[in-house]
Order: C-alpha cells, then structure tokens, then sequence
C-alpha cells in the first residue's frame, strides 16, 4: 500500500497525529494509498524551514545558481517522464494521451520557461534635478516576495502547481505547497526531483491535507507567510482573501468560471466544432477555462447542434491506459454526485437533452469509477441554475441569438469573467467582440492555446491578479526604489 507523505525541509515526513485519508483512483474507485493528513505542527515545520531556506543558501544565489537548478528541475521531471505520468493518470483517471502531451511536459517547462525569463525583465530607471543643481539617480530592483503558500488544484494537478512555484523559486522566493486533497501524489514527488537536482533543503515544503480545519486553513492563517497563490472555485478564493487579509498578505486568485463561446453565422464550422468539442470535453470538462454556455447564431443554430451532439457520442469513454480513450472520469464520486445532480436540475428546467444525462454502462473492472456521459443540452431558460452556475464536467448548453449586440450581453450576463471563445471569420468582428467580452483571456478561433509569456488571469469573481511571464514575476518579487543624490 502506497504512503504518501508531506515534505518538509527535504525530508519526507508523517503526520504526528498519525491521521491519513484515502488516495482513491477515480477510473475505478479503489484505493491507490493512504495520504498523512497535516495539522498545525506540519505546517508549521514547513514554513519556518521555508523561512530559513530565504535567508540562507537559497538566498544567497545568484540569479544564474536558481537558473541553472530549475533547468535540472525540468530534466529531472522529464526524465522520469513515465513515473510521473502513471501517478498523474492514477490520481485523475485522464487519458494518457493527454496527461502525455499537457500534464507532464507542460508541468516541467514552467520551471525552464521561467528560470529564462527572469534573466531578461527589465526594471526602470530616472534622472532627477535637485535644488542644488547636482541631481540624482533613481533606481528599481527587484526582491523575493518572501515565502509564498501555494494552494493548487486537482484537475491539472502538476502543471498548475508548477505554473506557480516555477516562477516563485525563479524568483528567489521558497515555498510551501497545498496540494488538493484528491491528486496528492505528483506534487509529492517533485520533492524527490528538487533534492537530486540541488535544490536546498526547505525551499520547497509540500504539506498534504484537506481545506477547512487542515494544511489549507492552516497554511493560510499562518502569520510567517508572505504571500498565496491560489486556483479553484470562487468561494474558497474569497477565504483565501479573508486570511491574507490578516497581516496585510497579497494573493493572486484564478477562481471559477461559467465560460460562454459565441458562434457567428460566418464562423468556420468545422473549427467552430471541434474547438468547442474541445473547450466543453476535454479532461472530462474539467477545465477552469472550458466552455459550459454555447451562444450559436440562428441561421446555423440546428446544424451546430447537430454536429457538436454527433462529435460528443463519437467521444470514446474509458480508462487512461487504452489508447482510444479520449474521455476519463471525473475525479471523484463526490464530484459525480454534483455534476449528476445538475444533470437532473436541466431535466427538471425543462432542458431538451440533445445528448447523455447520465451515467454509461461500464465494464465490471470500472463500475464503481466516477463516470458520467458527455451531455448537450438546449432550451433552458438563461436564469436556469444549469446555465448560471460552473458545473465543471463534461456538458453544455447550447442557445441561439440574433445580434452581435444581443450575443455580447448574453456573454457578459454573469458575474463571472475567466475565459471565452469567439467563433467568425470576420476580422473587424473578431477584434469588435473581443474588446467587450468581460473575461481575462479571449480566444478567436481556437481554444487553450497558451503564450506562457501573457497574462492569465480572471476578471469579476473569476480572480484577482494575473500570471504569466512579466506578470507573475510582478507577483513573486516586491519592486525597491533606491534614490541616489549625486
């Protein structure tokens, strides 16, 4: 049986308590191992090693030191590429196919990406006239933040830890890391790739538990930390903010989203389809910035429908280690009990259920995983719970509209402002409706297309703050102004 454990000041460690929670594989509901829950001592232990990592070796680095570790970091990662695919696909239950070609490598070149790109960030620099003539020299540097208490989620559990602590450490802050309780393991085993490729003791701390009364709650009331980081739904964000409240703590929040895609008339449909099979299926639905609200044009409204409900039943539903599955899934049954209960509340709205709805008829092997059907609906109306709030599985509502004008405010009706995608072969459209959609990241023909190097982040409950080169690097580090008279 697999033990999981925290890892504190390059050590792995138990709970002193002696408490431990179940590891369960989503794919088919058994137990993959026990997980040491922390409590305050745990937490504790991490940031104070945290804190001395910042004023000793870690410290004291040059910006080419950190640079050169991270790079082992990311070598480290791939070259035990297998073993931290097979853990990620265990605690997921996603397709191999696609934790091989996202999760992973994705998950180590955060470190490499931004160990580079601090190199080159400028800072500013004035002249000043002074009464007496002589002038004077201002100046900007950059500093560490301090120590940084990272709070990652569980549906890209590597790559969104690692798109926080790889600018963090390039940085030169440390970090304690709360991974989620549901995909505990690849976050555990970075400890093991930080020790071989030099990274000193208690720059990164992983401490294992749950939110409310565990290592989340702990972590974010303990005063010695600097700054949190954050990715999940809208509620516990503004907990977060509530405890960094407290000692005046800055926090960058990517929080929920209930995206729209608006499809126009003169969009290309086949790209219309099978980006928007993408953005509303893929991982199971389980991507902040997914698709759950789908604004069509009438004149091609039924044949949109059509063709997303035939590209959804052709989606191929099972386990990550066959090769044909493009479709795993949910990560837990709690998270199934929730998605199922929506797909009941559209049925009881009065939804026309175009496609699923329920639960598919699985092996024996895969019964008691947390499967639901890919699921299409229409005809709800727009204050419907199903259309309002973030479901965060594999499903979609489908609506049509008649103006650029009446699309525009469908999309921005909410209080919610991650990510949308627009669908049109009009330029000046294109560049129109971008610029009024209230959201954070605004794709025009295509979907999850990432630039590291531009800014990430939600607007309206959908978060505070952005990521992503220059930007996180303005997180991670506290800007200093020094005034020179000559």
């Amino acid at each position: 049986m697999k033990e999981i454990k925290h890892y504190i000041n390059g050590e792995y460690v138990g709970s002193a308590s002696g408490r431990m929670f179940d590891n369960i594989n989503p794919a088919n509901g058994k137990l993959i191992g026990r997980v040491h829950e922390a409590g305050e001592a745990e937490v504790d232990a991490a940031v104070k090693a945290a804190r001395a990592a910042l004023k000793g070796p870690w410290g004291k680095m040059t910006l080419d030191e950190r640079s050169a570790i991270l790079h082992r970091v990311a070598d480290g990662i791939n070259a035990r590429f297998e073993e931290f695919l097979d853990a990620e696909c265990l605690d997921t239950g996603k397709p191999r196919s696609m934790a091989s070609h996202i999760d992973i490598p994705r998950g180590a070149a955060n470190f490499k990406v931004f160990a580079d790109m601090v190199k080159s960030v400028p800072t500013e620099s004035f002249e000043m006239p002074t009464p007496d003539g002589t002038g004077a020299i201002n100046y900007a540097v950059r500093r560490p933040k301090g120590v940084i208490g990272v709070i990652s989620p569980w549906n890209l559990p590597l790559l969104l830890m690692t798109w926080k602590v790889g600018p963090a450490l390039a940085c030169g802050n440390t970090v304690v890391v709360k991974p989620s309780e549901e995909t505990p393991t690849t976050t555990a085993m970075l400890g093991e790739v930080m020790k071989e490729a030099g990274v000193p003791d208690g720059v990164f701390n992983v401490v294992q538990g749950f939110g409310g009364n565990s290592a989340g709650a702990f972590l974010t009331a303990h005063p010695d930390v600097d700054a949190y980081t954050f990715t999940g739904e809208t509620g516990t964000g503004e907990l977060i903010m509530q405890a960094a409240a407290k000692g005046i703590r800055d926090a960058s929040l990517e929080l929920g989203g209930k995206n729209a895609g608006l499809v126009f008339a003169d969009c290309d449909m086949d790209k219309a389809i099978e980006g928007t099979l993408r953005s509303a299926f893929a991982n199971c639905g389980q991507v902040c910035l997914g698709t759950e609200r789908v604004y069509v044009e009438r004149p091609i409204f039924d044949e949109f429908v059509a063709r997303l409900k035939q590209g959804a039943e052709d989606l191929v539903i099972g386990p990550p280690d066959n090769p044909a599955s493009n479709l795993g899934p949910l990560v837990s049954l709690k998270q199934r009990e929730k998605v199922l209960s929506y797909y009941q509340k559209a049925v009881d709205d009065g939804a026309t259920v175009v496609t699923g709805g329920g639960v598919p008829d699985m092996p024996e092997e895969l019964a008691g995983g947390a499967w639901v059907q890919p699921t299409i609906w229409t005809g709800l109306a727009d204050d419907s719970a199903v259309v309002t709030d973030e479901i965060f599985g594999p499903c979609c509502h489908i609506r049509p509209f008649d103006t650029e004008e009446e699309a525009i405010e469908l999309a921005n009706s909410l209080p919610y402002g991650l990510a949308s995608a627009i669908w049109t072969e009009n330029t000046s459209r294109a560049h129109r409706v971008a610029g009024q959609i209230e959201a954070g990241i605004i794709w025009v023909n295509s979907w999850f297309l990432r630039d590291l190097r531009t800014a990430f982040g939600g607007s309206k409950q959908s978060g505070i703050g952005r990521e992503g080169g220059v930007h996180s690097l303005e997180f991670y580090t506290e800007m200093k102004n020094i005034c020179i008279k000559l």
